[in-house]
């Protein structure tokens, strides 16, 4: 879904108007139902008021397309800003760009990916803007067939206009060039950069057609990520089911796949003592429906078994499209309903009534992950 969508053209007039703040808090209103707090008001208008003259520059087409508060479909991530066109050969391509407000940035060592800086009133450890930018760009290719089909280029970067860069500054250092060659940084002073960066894609408009097909675009994993996964398992003897667990894994097979046929939900409970392998049965179940191009994941309560299971997978692949494999029991708090093929939830009798940090986040687990899938199964 996008919140805002328009040509260069009408996003420059929006904001020359001071309309672009309202435009989107109505559109939020309109689309999602909610309200939007008057502090992140004051960040869109700040930040998109550094868009505005970034794109201030005639060599930039007018009917380029703009797209503002993307939310990538079957997940609760938003990206900031889209601008589409076409190349000078004629390929179609978005630029995808993660806005930030910082002012500070902490490397932290250790760890992969992750920064910290001021949020909320704290000091707060996120992950770095590149690899944010960069894994909603991952993301996408992972899982929009007409990305994958169209060849599609996604070119993500992160403005942090607020940001003084200095020598050796941390946002650049080594630890996290993975992530800022995919997803160069931009910071102030440097918006003749960043214009440079969005010409390189965006050399002639397409009246917003490329952000069209992308918002329409069919959900599948792509063969890249399907290929990754199931070799991964291949030849992985603690993966090999015995006995029932093949005769559980072949029932929820039928299960999952009947309800893609008939779109009428089902919920399955599998219940076994310790020892039983009800977690070789839910990875094996995880590989071989992502391979029958649907879109599901494995949950769990506590972060310990999807981290066991994202290392021994990961191999060689981009840990982004790994990771999105994986999700905290919480994560459908907003999800919209049957937005996802199947959830296989681990460790199911260990699950809150509530979500987030202070239980005060939705309503029921139980009740938002069978509302989020046709199928879901319970693991006990």
């Amino acid at each position: 879904m996008i919140v805002y969508e328009g040509l260069k053209n009408d996003f420059m007039f929006c904001v020359e108007s001071d309309s672009i703040a309202t435009t989107i808090e109505g559109a939020i209103k309109n689309k999602m139902g909610r309200n939007t707090p008057v502090s992140e008001i004051r960040s869109w208008e700040n930040s998109l008021e550094y868009m505005y003259k970034v794109l201030n520059d005639s060599e930039i087409p007018d009917d380029a397309g703009i797209a503002i508060e993307y939310n990538i479909p079957q997940t609760s991530k938003r990206i900031d800003f889209l601008i589409s066109g076409y190349d000078e050969n004629s390929n179609a391509g978005v630029i995808i760009v993660e806005l930030k407000q910082w002012d500070e940035l902490f490397k932290v060592d250790g760890v992969d990916a992750l920064v910290e800086t001021y949020l909320g009133g704290g000091l707060r450890r996120v992950v770095h803007p590149s690899y944010q930018a960069w894994s909603y760009a991952q993301l996408i290719r992972d899982y929009n067939a007409t990305v994958q089909d169209d060849e599609i280029s996604l070119n993500p970067c992160v403005c942090m206009h607020n940001y003084v860069r200095v020598s050796n500054d941390p946002v650049d250092d080594e630890i996290y060039a993975d992530y800022y060659n995919e997803a160069p940084v931009y910071t102030k002073g440097q918006l003749d950069s960043l214009r440079k960066f969005i010409k390189k894609t965006v050399v002639k408009g397409d009246n917003k057609e490329t952000l069209y097909r992308i918002e329409n675009g069919k959900i599948r994993p792509s063969k890249s990520l399907q290929n990754s996964i199931s070799s991964m398992l291949k030849g992985n003897e603690e993966f090999t089911m015995i006995d029932e667990q093949k005769v559980v894994y072949e029932e929820v097979l039928r299960l999952s796949e009947q309800c893609q046929k008939d779109y009428k939900k089902r919920t399955i409970i599998i219940e076994g003592g310790p020892g039983t392998g009800k977690s070789v049965v839910a990875i094996n179940l995880l590989s071989e429906l992502t391979v029958r191009d649907q879109l599901v994941q494995y949950v769990s309560k506590n972060s310990a078994p999807r981290d066991v299971y994202k290392i021994k997978l990961k191999g060689d692949y981009k840990k982004a499209s790994i990771d999105n494999l994986f999700k905290g029991s919480g994560a459908y708090t907003e999800t919209s309903e049957n937005a996802i093929h199947t959830l296989l939830v681990d460790e199911a009798h260990r699950l809150n009534e509530k979500s987030g940090m202070f239980h005060n986040m939705g309503e029921n687990q139980i009740k938002e992950i069978i509302h989020s899938a046709y199928c879901s199964v319970f693991f006990k």
